[in-house]
């Protein structure tokens, strides 16, 4: 019981501290703060809320940062919190709009409308909800995400568990993250005592691997923990790569306590006193705020000696990945940790087994970790309830594209793509018709409009030639060229190649050559095939997962969209008019009122033609840009 009684005067300060703060009668004002919101404009948000406060010299309003709330499309977010009434979320709130919401709402209690995502007279009230989010909402540890944003369209039809505490705590506040519960299953844990319980909830719970494999993370647990070498090592993979990608680096700055609890509690169950936090470089603010986190958890005995007062010890340390797409792979990362070039190795052993170090390790990636702790509240048994049979929880997607509702979007595992297209993020702008959802990153494909009511879950995903893999969603239209979106993510397997096996080194660079030779118009039927064999090839022979996976996009879009790549090849062109070597722009004379503005915006002035006159383009210099297309107000640019 002293662990518990350790952790209870912990949570009687944390809960004296934030009372402080949040005494009765005080108007809060929260402000998103991640780097999609900092670099949309939320820090000159933040201080010219703080002017204004100075200025009224009113004591009752509060203004403190939250972490993102993952609504991409809208930032910066602002959030107003009046004592008794509904959170009023405003969205893209820029300096001129921090002058009218102070003035109107936060002074005179009236919402100002120009700004407004939501407010209690404005909510769909009909608006679907799963069975599982009502189950979650009975769950301390994830309802209080529920009872603030509850409300608000985008998050009512959501499930949050990794997502909990974003955009409802401030990063870095401790006391904030453990009046949410923060900390409670670490001290249940210790308290117990039992790694082999921790490892059976975990089992239990149906959790499996969040990074893209989809390994049950209890089974991987079990496979250190059996190992007769004493000396451990736990890494949290937060070398997030894949284009449009982007959660793992959301829950580090919005929730960095949620990561650093899971892993302590994943370093006990498998016999570890050492935790590594790999995250790459180009997330500095995620590094800032896990490395600020590591040590006011050290400081409130969370970390280090003796933790809560039991007999395990274990801390944590950061390293800093390069850049290196193949990183993500667990060898690779290994590798990269003990100083070595990032390059992956044959497994077996596998790292569970022989790890870093030669020591047995285990790898999670951010989101497996987060939900660590939600796992132990909840419950294996309960956990598992959510979700499919063979996958327990939810899944976060960043979703992109062309969509009307960027952002992170958290659901059970086995939702369908249509809901998460339609009825969480709003379809897509102009009326455009999908043409697919890209999933999975440069080892995904892409799924059809067809096949919208596939699940979001690891095997029927995999079923129609995709995989889940980390959670990104880019939505495609029918603008979009597939040949193109193929060529694109070749282009990035073929760049991230490590050049180890020969296989991916050379398979990739021929793949990508004949991609390139398709959108240029240049070729051929038997091409076709080439690449089915190439993909087929990579596929086998390949070292690691990126070779293995990285023909994906392409064998995903020979089965669905077979038609565009023979149109590239036996007519020439590009249906979508992406590809801009078999396009061209004509002036419809008909149309063309001769106002000019096509020939001023033409980079390379090969459009000619008298004011108030017919325009004419000139082919032989046309650079194929598209800048006249953009420009032209009365359509007399003729897209071919």
């Amino acid at each position: 019981m002293a662990i518990l009684q350790d952790f209870k005067k912990l949570k009687e300060k944390a809960k004296k501290v934030v009372a402080e703060k949040n005494r009765e009668g005080v108007i809060q004002i929260q402000v998103g703060s991640a780097t999609c919101e900092n670099a949309a404009g939320s820090l000159h948000v933040f201080d010219e809320f703080v002017k204004h406060i100075k200025t009224s010299q009113r004591k009752d309003i509060l203004i403190r940062r939250v972490g993102c709330t993952g609504r991409c499309s809208f930032e910066p977010i602002v959030s107003i919190l009046f004592p008794g009434k509904d959170l009023v979320v405003y969205k893209s709130v820029d300096i001129a709009g921090v002058h009218d919401i102070f003035l109107t709402h936060v002074m005179q209690g009236k919402p100002v409308q120009k700004y407004l995502v939501m407010n209690s007279d404005t909510i769909k009230k009909k608006k679907k909800k799963n069975v599982a989010q009502k189950k979650i909402a009975t769950f301390p540890i994830t309802s209080h995400f529920l009872k603030l944003y509850g409300k608000v369209p985008f998050y009512n039809v959501q499930s949050r568990i990794a997502l909990r505490n974003a955009g409802l705590i401030d990063p870095l506040n401790i006391y904030e993250y453990i009046n949410y519960q923060g900390f409670e299953a670490l001290a249940t844990v210790l308290e117990k005592n039992d790694p082999e319980w921790v490892i059976k909830e975990m089992t239990d719970s149906k959790l499996r691997g969040r990074g893209g494999a989809g390994f049950p993370t209890g089974l991987k647990w079990s496979f250190a923990r059996k190992s007769e070498e004493k000396t451990r090592y736990m890494i949290c993979n937060a070398d997030e790569g894949d284009p449009g990608a982007f959660m793992d680096r959301s829950m580090l700055e919005s929730d960095p306590f949620s990561i650093i609890e899971g892993m302590i509690i994943a370093g006990f169950a498998i016999g570890a006193s050492k935790g590594f936090f790999y995250i790459r470089a180009e997330y500095p603010l995620a590094v800032e705020r896990i490395e600020k986190a590591i040590v006011m958890a050290r400081a409130h005995n969370l970390l280090g000696k003796n933790i809560l007062g039991s007999n395990f010890d274990y801390d944590l340390e950061i390293k800093l990945g390069a850049g290196a797409f193949v990183c993500g792979e667990e060898t690779a990362l290994i590798h990269s940790i003990e100083g070595k070039r990032g390059q992956p190795r044959i497994r077996p052993p596998f790292p569970a087994e022989e790890g870093l170090w030669k020591k047995p390790t285990i790898i999670n990636n951010v989101e497996t970790l987060a939900n660590v702790p939600a796992v132990i509240a909840i419950g294996g048994k309960e956990f598992a309830k959510i979700g499919t049979e063979k996958s327990g929880g939810t899944k976060v997607f960043a979703v992109s594209g062309k969509v009307n509702h960027t952002g992170l979007v958290e659901v059970p595992i086995g939702t369908p793509l249509k809901e998460v297209v339609y009825d969480i993020c709003g379809g897509l702008p102009n009326n455009k018709k999908l043409k697919a959802v890209q999933t999975g990153g440069p080892a995904g494909g892409c799924i059809p409009a067809s096949l919208l009511d596939t699940k979001a879950d690891y095997e029927d995903i995999l079923r129609v030639g995709s995989i889940m893999g980390s959670g990104g969603f880019i939505i495609l239209d029918e603008d979009d060229c597939m040949v193109d979106v193929a060529k694109f993510f070749m282009t990035f397997s073929c760049d991230e190649s490590c050049g180890k096996c020969t296989p991916c080194r050379e398979g990739t660079v021929r793949v990508l050559e004949i991609l390139t030779r398709i959108t240029e118009g240049k070729g051929q039927m038997e091409d076709l095939d080439k690449l089915q064999r190439l993909g087929k090839l990579l596929q086998k022979a390949s070292l690691c997962g990126l070779g293995r996976a990285c023909c994906n996009p392409i064998l995903s879009t020979l089965k669905y969209f077979r038609d565009e790549y023979e149109s590239h090849i036996l007519k020439k062109s590009c249906p979508a008019k992406r590809c801009a070597a078999l396009i061209r722009y004509e002036v419809d004379p008909e149309k063309c009122v001769g106002c000019t503005m096509c020939a001023r915006n033409c980079p390379v002035s090969c459009i000619t033609g008298e004011r108030r006159g017919v325009h004419f383009i000139h082919q032989d210099a046309c650079i194929k840009c598209g800048k006249c297309f953009e420009v032209c107000r009365f359509g007399a640019i003729k897209r071919l």
